[in-house]
């Protein structure tokens, strides 16, 4: 009899991305987000440590292999999305874990989305030059 391979999901978002994020435990902190290995991914350093900083703050760092599969957006809203998508999975794997990562504002979703471009206008706020004659 085969058993059910334990894992926890959970989804963020963060401006059009969308991150579905799979936790396994007992794992050895693989991190592979669209079959690829995520410093591939994410070349930057600053977008990693966004990826794993849940981990971080939790001090669960290296217990758990994740798989992502990430779409939309660009690639700094997708960090960003991983980023709550772990957090919650996290909280789903243990409710103690939550005090810490609301202190570090993970659970948070970040609701500033673009703003929409205006007739008459060149982009959202820029305006073509006035001329008085």
């Amino acid at each position: 009899m085969a058993t059910a391979l334990q894992q926890f999901t959970a989804v963020g978002r963060r401006k059009n991305a969308v991150a579905r994020v799979y936790l396994r435990p007992g794992g050895s902190g693989k991190i592979v987000v669209n079959k690829k290995a995520y410093d591939t991914y994410f070349p930057t350093a600053w977008r990693q440590k966004s990826v794993t900083s849940p981990f971080d703050v939790t001090e669960t760092t290296g217990s758990f292999d994740v798989v992502v599969n990430a779409k939309g957006g660009g690639i700094s809203g997708q960090a960003e999305a991983i980023r709550l998508g772990i957090s919650r999975a996290l909280v789903d794997f243990n409710e103690e874990l939550r005090s810490p990562l609301r202190q570090a504002g993970f659970l948070t979703r970040d609701p500033r989305m673009v703003e929409r471009k205006k007739y008459g206008q060149p982009k959202a706020r820029k305006r073509f030059q006035f001329s008085k004659r």
